[in-house]
């Protein structure tokens, strides 16, 4: 299997993963690199997986329909182009003889959905999260709350480690820079930003990124952490107190980072 992060508008990746025939695409908000990726490798696209409704995810799906040769997959409680088929949590999903299991991941979306494939060859497990979990951060909280989005980020985090994470968005420096801010003294954060640093500066991607690693320098997974909770503290002293639960970090971590520049 080859995994390709395809680039489309400023900052989106539209993951494409193919098999050497076929190809399975992942929210395809524009058509024309999807196709332009088809086209030159001789791929046929054999399905297509949808994590939520917003556009830059979804736009590009009826224009690909005369070269989709099998199903669309979506949210069951979003508003998507249909046809398409909906799932939830406990489904599952088989293409190119990989099983994915459907996961509930609101918190950006009401409906968000992720796809986890265990069984993806020896460069470890997939995940297709959508806007819910970036490299160094989470998704904005559009429609769900803090609450909903710490718990759907439990549920990834308790995911292999060796899992491959595979988001939507080019993010990872700016997020890295406020990750930075929330835990100075962070070893592994900092190795890690010089490295998405090194690859940016190459005109490389910096994912798909590892669980583990995100694990030990994502603030957003790491909001039981006294380092996180600390700086949380420090910058809402009036709504945070030394019991705070960890909704109400992210909560506070979530509105910082709207701002942070």
């Amino acid at each position: 299997m080859t995994l390709t992060p395809v680039p489309a508008f400023d900052d989106n990746y539209l993951w494409l993963l193919d098999n050497g025939r076929e190809a399975l695409v992942v929210d395809p908000g524009d058509a024309a690199p999807v196709v332009a990726a088809l086209d030159d490798r001789g791929l046929t696209l054999a399905g297509i997986l949808l994590t939520h409704h917003h556009g830059d995810h979804v736009g590009g799906v009826d224009a690909l329909r005369p070269r989709l040769k099998g199903p669309v997959f979506g949210p069951a409680r979003e508003r998507l182009p249909e046809p398409v088929q909906r799932v939830q949590a406990g489904d599952h999903v088989e293409l190119l003889g990989l099983r994915f299991a459907v996961l509930d991941v609101p918190g950006h979306t009401a409906g968000h959905v992720a796809y986890f494939a265990p069984d993806a060859g020896e460069a470890g497990p997939l995940l297709f999260c959508g806007d819910t979990l970036f490299s160094g951060g989470c998704g904005r909280l559009f429609e769900g709350t803090a609450a909903q989005m710490h718990a759907s980020l439990q549920a990834l985090a308790a995911l292999p480690g060796r899992t491959r994470v595979c988001c939507a968005h080019e993010y990872t420096v700016s997020n890295l820079r406020f990750a930075r801010a929330v835990e100075p003294d962070n070893v592994a954060l900092a190795q890690h930003s010089d490295w998405c640093d090194a690859q940016r500066a190459a005109g490389q991607p910096t994912l798909p990124a590892r669980l583990d690693t995100e694990k030990r320098i994502n603030p957003f997974l790491r909001c039981a952490e006294a380092p996180v909770q600390h700086a949380a503290r420090q910058h809402a002293p009036d709504r945070l107190t030394a019991a705070a639960h960890p909704d109400e970090v992210l909560a506070v971590l979530r509105e910082w980072k709207n701002g942070f520049r």
